[in-house]
């Protein structure tokens, strides 16, 4: 019988996360996210996963980059779990929604200092002529907070994915592999099998 049989959905995450943890070789909390433009194309982009609750999966950006736009025109998203080192992988359906300012300020408190430096200094996602004017820029706010804590830029904070679906799926021998939906009802999980 599979462990996915009587678990739920967030307790098997963890399990599977806790696991990519000691087999990946980077970033096993890397998921591809997938939003959607006004005139229905899809575009995905890797983010790296920073907080996991029941409530959801929390990431953050640049709200003005093209991903934080097509969040705000639909405010749904799908996330994908690859861990190709276990033969595995987790799809996430849901609805996205800003996290508060105070978990924000906390998560930018705990970058490094180069990596708040670097938010302030990317205009993400528009036109860069060369490398060098974004190293100008990165120059510029390290001297202008040279002697004092870098504040969290206005246009950067983080999203909770609220999941309405998520499907593990898992490598089996001859591709007769395995896979288990569990879908949101209230505030209750249905599961189920389906074929591979």
């Amino acid at each position: 019988m599979s462990n996915m049989q009587n678990a739920d959905p967030f307790s098997l995450f963890d399990q599977w996360l806790n696991e990519a943890k000691s087999s990946e070789i980077n970033d096993h909390n890397a998921m591809a996210l997938t939003t959607v433009a006004s005139d229905g194309q899809p575009s995905t982009r890797m983010v790296l996963l920073k907080g996991h609750s029941e409530d959801g999966f929390i990431f953050y950006t640049n709200l003005e980059s093209r991903k934080a736009g097509e969040i705000e025109s639909t405010g749904k998203v799908a996330l994908l779990f690859h861990w190709k080192s276990l033969r595995r992988q987790i799809r996430i359906e849901g609805t996205i929604s800003p996290v508060d300012d105070k978990v924000a300020d906390a998560y930018f408190a705990s970058r490094s200092r180069n990596s708040q430096l670097g938010a302030w200094a990317s205009e993400q996602s528009r036109p860069l002529a060369d490398r060098e004017t974004f190293e100008e820029r990165f120059n510029s706010f390290e001297e202008k907070y040279a002697d004092k804590e870098v504040p969290r830029p206005p246009h950067w904070s983080g999203f909770l994915v609220n999941p309405k679906k998520i499907e593990f799926w898992m490598d089996r021998e001859f591709r007769l592999h395995e896979r288990w939906l569990f879908e949101r009802d209230g505030d209750a999980w249905s599961r189920g099998m389906l074929y591979p």
